[in-house]
C-alpha cells in the first residue's frame, strides 16, 4: 500500500493529510505564512513518517498531471497565472513548491477544472477559474464521501460542492462522479475575504488589476466600511452563495445533494442559513475523515493514493485525472491566449 501526501496551500492556512495503507498518518495544518518562511522545515515534516511515494496539491490553477521536477519556472508561472516579481495572492507558492521538488519529494501537480474533459467546451469559453486545482481536490472527497455514504461506486455520485474558503467562494458541479462544470473563486460570488467576479465596469474604472485586488472586496471588507447597513456583507455571502448553487445545478441537475466545504463552512450558523435558503436540496457539511487537514488535502491524498496505485484508483480514473490537457489560457476570446501569455511575460 503507497505512502501519500496532500497539499491543500490557502490563504489562511496550508494543510497536510499524509495516508499510509488507507491509514491517516499526518493530519497538521500550518499558517500559510509560516510554511512559506520555511520551506526546509516544511518539506522535512512531509517525510517525517517515512519517505511518501507520492505527494500530490500545492498546484494553483493546475496543469495536466506532471511531476514537479520536471516542470520549468515557466510552466509553474502559469499554473499559478503570476508574473514574474508578483507578490499579491499568496506570494511564494511557486517557491516552496520548487523547493519541495529539489528536496527530493516526489510532487506532482495536478489539473484544475479547466483542464478536465468531462467539462464541455462551451463552459469553458472565456473562462480560467472554473475551480483552482484544490477545488477539484475538495470535489474528489466530495465523491469518495458520498459513494461511501451510500454504499455505491465513484461513478454513481452527484452533487454540488459550495466551497466556503477564508478568502474565496466556489462552486462545482459533480455528475456520474465526473466534475462537469465549476465557479470558481474569482469569478465566482463575493468571498469572506475577495469580491469574485468583478463587475467588467468595475474592471474598467479600476484600471489597473492586481492580485491583491483579486484578494479583497469581500464581507470583510464590507464590514470594515460604514456605507452599508450592519450585516449586508453577510447577506451579499449567503445569497450569492446559493445563487452559485442554483446555477450549478442547471448542469447537474441529478444533483441530490449540497456539500459545503472550507474554512467558513465550519461556522453552523453559515451552515444554517444556507440550508435554510436552500430548503428543496440537502445541504451537508464535508468534513472528510481527518481531524485538521482541510478538505482540499484529503482530497489530494486520495488522488496521490490512486494515482500511486492505491486503494482509490477508481476515484482518479472516474474523475479521468491522467487525461486533462491544455492550458487555463486556451479558451479565451475576449483577449487571445497569446496576449495573455504577453501580459504573463511568457510569450
Amino acid at each position: 500500500m503507497p505512502r501519500v501526501v496532500g497539499i491543500d496551500p490557502g490563504t489562511v492556512s496550508i494543510d497536510v493529510c499524509g495516508l499510509s495503507g488507507g491509514r491517516v498518518v499526518i493530519d497538521r495544518s500550518w499558517p500559510t505564512a509560516e510554511a512559506l518562511a520555511d520551506p526546509a522545515g516544511f518539506a522535512a515534516e512531509l517525510a517525517v513518517h517515512g519517505a511518501p511515494d507520492l505527494v500530490a496539491g500545492l498546484s494553483g490553477y493546475g496543469m495536466p498531471l506532471r511531476r514537479a521536477a520536471e516542470t520549468s519556472d515557466h510552466d509553474l508561472r502559469l499554473a499559478f497565472l503570476a508574473r514574474k516579481g508578483e507578490q499579491g495572492g499568496i506570494g511564494g507558492l511557486r517557491l516552496l513548491t520548487r523547493a519541495l521538488a529539489d528536496a527530493g519529494l516526489p510532487l506532482v501537480l495536478l489539473p484544475g477544472v479547466i483542464h478536465l474533459d468531462t467539462v464541455p467546451e462551451h463552459r469553458k469559453i472565456n473562462r480560467i477559474d472554473l475551480g483552482t486545482s484544490d477545488k477539484l481536490c475538495a470535489a474528489a472527497l466530495g465523491i469518495h464521501d458520498q459513494a461511501l455514504r451510500l454504499g455505491g461506486h465513484a461513478r454513481e455520485t452527484a452533487f454540488v460542492l459550495l466551497e466556503l474558503g477564508g478568502a474565496f467562494t466556489a462552486a462545482i458541479a459533480v455528475q456520474d462522479g465526473k466534475v462537469i462544470d465549476g465557479i470558481g473563486g474569482s469569478s465566482g460570488p463575493i468571498g469572506w475575504q475577495a469580491a469574485g467576479a468583478l463587475d467588467g465596469e468595475v474592471a474598467y474604472l479600476a484600471g489597473t488589476i492586481d492580485k491583491t485586488m483579486l484578494f479583497q472586496g469581500g464581507v470583510t471588507t464590507v464590514a470594515a466600511s460604514d456605507r452599508h447597513a450592519a450585516g449586508a456583507g453577510f447577506d451579499a455571502f449567503i445569497e450569492g452563495a446559493v445563487k452559485a448553487v442554483r446555477q450549478m445545478l442547471v448542469s447537474a441537475p441529478l444533483a441530490g445533494e449540497v456539500l459545503v466545504s472550507g474554512r467558513i463552512a465550519s461556522d453552523p450558523a453559515v451552515r444554517e442559513r444556507l440550508a435554510l435558503a436552500l430548503g428543496d436540496i440537502e445541504v451537508r457539511h464535508l468534513t472528510g475523515f481527518a481531524s485538521h487537514g482541510k478538505q482540499g488535502a484529503q482530497g489530494a491524498a486520495l488522488l496521490a493514493d490512486g494515482l500511486a496505485g492505491g486503494t482509490h484508483r477508481e476515484l482518479v480514473e472516474t474523475m479521468r485525472i491522467r487525461e486533462a490537457s491544455g492550458t487555463s489560457l486556451d479558451h479565451l476570446y475576449v483577449v487571445t491566449p497569446d496576449a495573455a501569455r504577453q501580459a504573463l511575460d511568457l510569450a
